[in-house]
């Protein structure tokens, strides 16, 4: 962000909320512009006249982490799906953000294609906080999470969890940029959310997003991924 600040001249203020909360915030038109990752939610929302100029921006990927000894022997599995269909059975326990963001809702999705309920199972915890949080609270339990990659690699020195599956396709994070529709909020800022997108969609722009690293490893990559 200090980059699209010297670059548009924009002093960008941050207001870091989950998906779910920020796309509630930017209805109210209490924000300019989102940087979320909800894809399915955010084009309905554009469909019904809340947001404008969406642009698929970055992409990264979700992986399941547990315990290093993988009490629930998910390593080997491929899809994630049959991962969480095998926790639920086992009552491995599994550590859910549960706080209606991105991550959150592209959790509870995978638990339904799995023809699964976790909501009030003993080994099921919502603690209705962040990724880092969520982390942490996983950590202390021995627990499972799905976290995205790069929160995981962010933390990963700080934690005794391992991946245990990534690379299935529905893992798959997209994050898309928009602007809140200044015909529902005319007070917004629309021309700076603009100046803000164009700069992130633009070849500097997303040459950033590439080159941002951790340890060595990409966190995020550009574009639309697939």
């Amino acid at each position: 962000m200090p980059d699209t600040g010297v670059e548009t001249g924009i002093a960008v203020e941050i207001l870091s909320q989950g998906t779910g909360q920020a796309l509630e915030t930017g209805k109210r038109g209490d924000a300019d512009v989102l940087l979320v990752h909800d894809r399915a939610s955010e084009l309905q929302l554009v469909e019904e006249g809340y947001f404008v100029d969406r642009h698929d921006v970055m992409y990264n990927d979700f992986v399941l982490v547990g315990s290093p000894d993988d009490p629930a022997g998910i390593k080997g599995v491929e899809s994630v799906v049959e991962a969480l269909a095998k926790l639920a059975a086992g009552g491995h326990t599994f550590v859910s953000r549960g706080d209606d963001s991105g991550t959150n809702r592209m959790e509870l999705r995978l638990w339904g294609e799995a023809s699964v309920d976790p909501a009030g199972s003993e080994w099921y915890m919502a603690i209705g906080q962040g990724m880092g949080a969520t982390l942490t609270v996983a950590n202390e339990n021995l627990a499972y999470t799905l976290t995205d990659r790069a929160t995981y690699l962010s933390m990963k020195d700080e934690l005794d969890l391992e991946i245990v599956l990534e690379g299935d396709p529905a893992l798959f994070n997209q994050y898309g940029v928009m602007a809140v529709n200044p015909e529902k909020h005319p007070h917004v800022k629309y021309e700076e959310a603009l100046q803000f997108i164009e700069f992130l969609i633009s070849e500097e722009g997303q040459s950033l997003i590439s080159s941002f690293q951790i340890g060595g490893e990409t966190l995020f990559f550009p574009g639309l991924g697939i």
